[in-house]
């Protein structure tokens, strides 16, 4: 029998979580390895919008429960 009241398992958060590792490793070890500023900022960046979307997915899915 399948539980159809069950939420769908994606691979979102995980992808998510590997794009805010490793753009927050490159923009830490950016400043040590004499990394470009700009691009320390863009993976910044990037870091910031994989941490926003994991909030919105987890804010979203415990809205649905």
């Amino acid at each position: 029998m399948e539980n159809t009241t069950a939420p769908a398992r994606t691979a979102t958060p995980v992808v998510l979580w590997v794009v805010l590792a490793v753009s927050a490793a490159v923009n830490a070890g950016g400043s040590v390895t004499g990394l470009d500023f700009t691009l320390r900022m863009i993976a910044g960046g990037i870091a910031l919008a994989a941490t926003a979307g994991l909030i919105t997915y987890y804010v979203r899915r415990r809205q649905q429960r």
